[in-house]
């Protein structure tokens, strides 16, 4: 992806989220995005998209075997988590002495 259109997200690495769409769908509880992969509009959440994978023995890992690990989910199936009102909100931008400050839409704080 060209870097002049490159996308910008409300979600960024060690957020508090929700899932609100696919099998591990939960809009209690919230859990932590490891990574937000910007390229391909994907983020790595904890917990989340678990996949199991077969390793080859290796000089690193030399028993081999089955390793469990979070696959990315799209983004657009995550929410931000507003801790103060416990409850998934959306996002809006605010200008402060010319930076972008995020703010939860639900209860007005500041990230």
């Amino acid at each position: 992806m060209k870097a002049r259109f490159k996308p910008k997200y409300n979600i960024k690495k060690g957020d508090n989220v929700v899932v609100i769409a696919g099998d591990d769908k939960n809009t209690t509880k919230p859990r932590l995005v490891k990574e937000v992969l910007v390229d391909e509009g994907r983020v790595i959440v904890e917990g989340v998209n678990i996949i199991t994978k077969h390793t080859k023995p290796s000089a690193q890992n030399t028993k081999g075997g089955i390793v469990k690990k979070e696959a990315s989910i799209h983004i657009s199936n995550v929410m931000l988590w507003d801790a103060s009102a416990k409850a998934p909100s959306k996002i809006k931008r605010e200008r402060k002495e010319g930076k972008s400050v995020r703010v939860l839409k639900k209860s007005g704080s500041k990230l």
